[in-house]
């Protein structure tokens, strides 16, 4: 792996940094769930951690971002919201605007905050050119100006790698890395999954990436433990748009005696599905619903079990505070879930049940049986990766003469 080498198209300039702090911003376009959003609010909370604590400004794809705490010196645009369909097809979440209609709008908003930020650091979470190519203009306009490095952050795992090469080319990923970014940071452990080797991307890519280590949470526990309460199992789906089904075996499943259930069912879940499901729990008493938690990590780490989906911030939650954790992946539109799963199944860190095979009574037999060694995960997985985010941002953020604040 070859860390870092500039594109000679591309020549780094030094930050334009005369007279004021650092600026950040990261940017997540949020589509489903709280994911990418979370991620960038954990990187938020790392970097102004530094000596010379930069301002950062999120952007954000969804109305909920306002609901989340964020840190003195951060603030947040929140951008109309974009919804997906069962097929992964973009629309509308709220407005009734078509698809090009909602990418114009929040592309204008995205250029109009960005230049007047003029940020020294732009880092970009998981879509290089942003939901339906809104960053375009942003980018040229940046790198037209010369003086802000470009970071692409990725998951450790994408999607298969027959779907990740057909859906970068046909958005024109590689030709938005080689036009716009400098680096690519990934969040994650080449040892455990080499995106690079994995996906077939070649010096195109390897040239820029750097492996960071994956994100650990417990950094973002600054907020006060959860309540002393009898032993509980956790479930938890995210924001609950595709999480029915998971909720529903968990409200029907047998909990270990002594043990009662909290359940967050999240914001996005369908009113019918979450009408449905309250009937069920209040029918047996000994589950408690949540609808939405903006901060579920006192619960996760207080929890005996923890049921949950495969997304990469709800494993590294689960890894960092090594909870016997059981996951239930979506496997569409994506594998990703599947795929990081299957690999951590495999080493015995988490359970695992095939969303098709997902019934009350297996749910039940997996509550019953020994718990799987997540505690062991810190051990095996590199979980450095919010130190390696930092040495790297300060580095960008400090002029080349002074190097105190790296």
């Amino acid at each position: 792996m070859q860390h870092f080498a500039p594109d000679a198209q591309q020549p780094f300039a030094v930050p334009r940094r005369i007279g004021r702090p650092g600026r950040v911003v990261l940017y997540s376009h949020d589509t489903l769930g709280f994911g990418h959003w979370r991620r960038n609010l954990l990187l938020a909370q790392a970097l102004r951690r530094l000596p010379e604590a930069p301002q950062i400004l999120m952007i954000a794809g969804m109305h909920e971002a306002g609901a989340f705490a964020l840190p003195e010196g951060v603030d947040v645009l929140t951008l109309p919201a974009y919804g997906k369909d069962g097929t992964g097809a973009y629309r509308a979440r709220s407005l009734g605007l078509d698809v090009k209609e909602l990418a114009g709008l929040r592309a204008v908003s995205i250029h109009a905050a960005v230049a007047a930020f003029d940020p020294d650091l732009l880092i970009v979470d998981n879509v290089p050119r942003g939901a339906q190519g809104e960053l375009d203009p942003t980018l040229s306009m940046l790198r037209a100006r010369g003086h802000a490095r470009i970071v692409l952050g990725l998951r450790d795992v994408i999607d298969s790698a027959e779907t990740v090469r057909r859906q970068w080319l046909q958005s024109r990923n590689f030709r938005a890395l080689r036009r716009w970014f400098d680096e690519v940071w990934i969040y994650g452990d080449p040892e455990f999954y080499n995106l690079i080797a994995e996906y077939g991307f070649g010096a195109e890519l390897d040239a820029r990436a750097r492996f960071m280590g994956y994100l650990d949470q417990r950094e973002r526990l600054a907020v006060p433990p959860a309540p002393v309460r009898a032993p509980y199992i956790l479930c938890t789906v995210g924001g609950g748009r595709d999480g029915a089904r998971i909720c529903d075996a968990f409200a029907r499943a047998t909990l270990p005696a002594g043990h009662r259930g909290i359940l967050i069912a999240g914001s996005q879940m369908p009113p019918a599905e979450r009408a449905a499901l309250r009937a069920r729990i209040a029918a047996r008493g000994d589950i408690e619903m949540i609808d939405f938690l903006p901060e579920p990590l006192p619960l996760i780490a207080g929890a005996a079990r923890v049921i949950t989906m495969g997304g990469y911030n709800t494993v590294t939650e689960v890894l960092s505070f090594g909870v016997p954790t059981l996951i239930v992946p979506r496997i569409r539109p994506r594998l990703e879930q599947m795929l990081r799963a299957e690999r951590l199944a495999r080493r015995g860190l988490i359970g695992l049940i095939d969303p098709d095979r997902l019934t009350p009574e297996t749910l039940s037999a997996w509550l019953a049986g020994p718990a799987p060694r997540t505690d062991l995960a810190r051990g095996v997985l590199n979980m450095g990766g919010l130190d390696a985010v930092r040495r790297r941002a300060a580095e960008i953020l400090c002029p080349l003469d002074e190097r105190a604040c790296a």
